[in-house]
């Protein structure tokens, strides 16, 4: 018999653009203040992606540092999973673009994720489950968000909570758990809570294409959602909260992350905090959080780790992994 085959995570990357949006300079463009979008979300300042500079593009940096972390060629790359709201153009996806940009040339599979704020955690579990199945043996899988250009910047519910970014993991099949276990879930009809509705139609861009969203609604749905599945992932193990090392959340706001953490019995000692500098990068979130505390020497071999994030769709989401 062949032993079970586990995914293991075998280096991280990150990458943010240059500019900085500040809240004093959001000030200066739509009626807000510093005070009032920290003491509500936590942010103090973004990530800005260069006029120009596409979702693609943000990937790539965040591959190159995750595959030179993971000491492979960019060949030995057998699936690419890019999870993205939004992509370079409608087609190709950005993944088979990223795959082009990093020299692939060995015909592997690329596809992109759509799950907005819970993109990364789903695209983690379904690289996972290839590996499992025997289909792959390393994946690149990234969350990479240009989510600047889907703002209306006279919105001030919307935008001064969103910036850009990229992370990337890549994964590899090992005799060792690496991923434990991954939960996914969605509930359509909670769709009009956060949402951007345009479409191309006849050359023409039909709706709004900017990101609307209930803010107050987004809050207690995700607080319920995320103790719910972080509670079914650690009774599936047989774990409690203090069993965590380290919880990684979606970086959407801090009042979000405290709740979970508190549901969990979790100090705010033990979660990675990443929102006050990169804003709700969305699908980026949580490598680039996961990233950050990998290079920074919080994360270490044998720790628990607790990915966790929810978003548009509704979609949400957990993994846990042994690191």
């Amino acid at each position: 018999m062949h032993s079970p085959k586990y995914s293991r995570i075998i280096g991280t990357g990150s990458y943010l653009p240059g500019k900085v949006l500040t809240n004093y300079d959001l000030e200066k463009i739509v009626e807000t203040s510093h005070d009032w979008i920290v003491s509500r979300s936590g942010i103090v300042e973004r990530h800005v992606a260069a006029e120009g500079e596409l979702t693609s593009d943000l990937a790539l940096q965040a591959s190159m540092r995750a595959i030179e972390a993971a000491g492979i060629e960019a060949n030995e790359i057998d699936l690419v999973i890019v999870a993205t709201t939004s992509p370079d153009q409608l087609f190709p996806s950005t993944a088979c673009i990223l795959q082009d940009k990093l020299g692939i040339r060995n015909g592997s599979a690329a596809f992109d994720m759509q799950a907005v704020c819970g993109g990364f955690v789903y695209a983690l579990n379904t690289a996972d489950m290839y590996i499992r199945a025997g289909q792959v043996q390393t994946v690149l899988v990234v969350g990479a968000e240009v989510l600047s250009r889907m703002l209306d910047w006279t919105d001030r519910t919307t935008c001064v909570l969103f910036g850009d970014g990229a992370g990337a993991v890549v994964l590899r099949a090992s005799e060792t758990p690496g991923i434990v276990v991954g939960k996914l879930h969605s509930d359509g009809s909670h769709r009009g809570m956060l949402k951007a509705e345009a479409n191309i139609r006849n050359g023409e861009v039909d709706g709004d294409p900017f990101i609307k969203m209930d803010g107050q609604a987004v809050f207690k749905f995700a607080v319920k959602v995320l103790s719910d599945v972080v509670e079914e992932v650690l009774e599936e193990q047989g774990l409690q909260g203090s069993d965590i090392d380290w919880l990684v959340p979606h970086q959407a706001n801090i009042r979000i992350i405290e709740a979970t953490a508190k549901k969990l019995g979790l100090g705010m000692e033990n979660v990675v905090v990443t929102v006050a500098k990169h804003g709700n990068t969305s699908a980026a979130s949580i490598p680039l959080a996961l990233d950050t505390a990998v290079r920074d020497g919080r994360i270490k071999t044998g720790q628990n780790i607790l990915l966790e994030a929810v978003g548009g769709g509704f979609t949400w989401g957990a993994v846990l992994i042994h690191w």
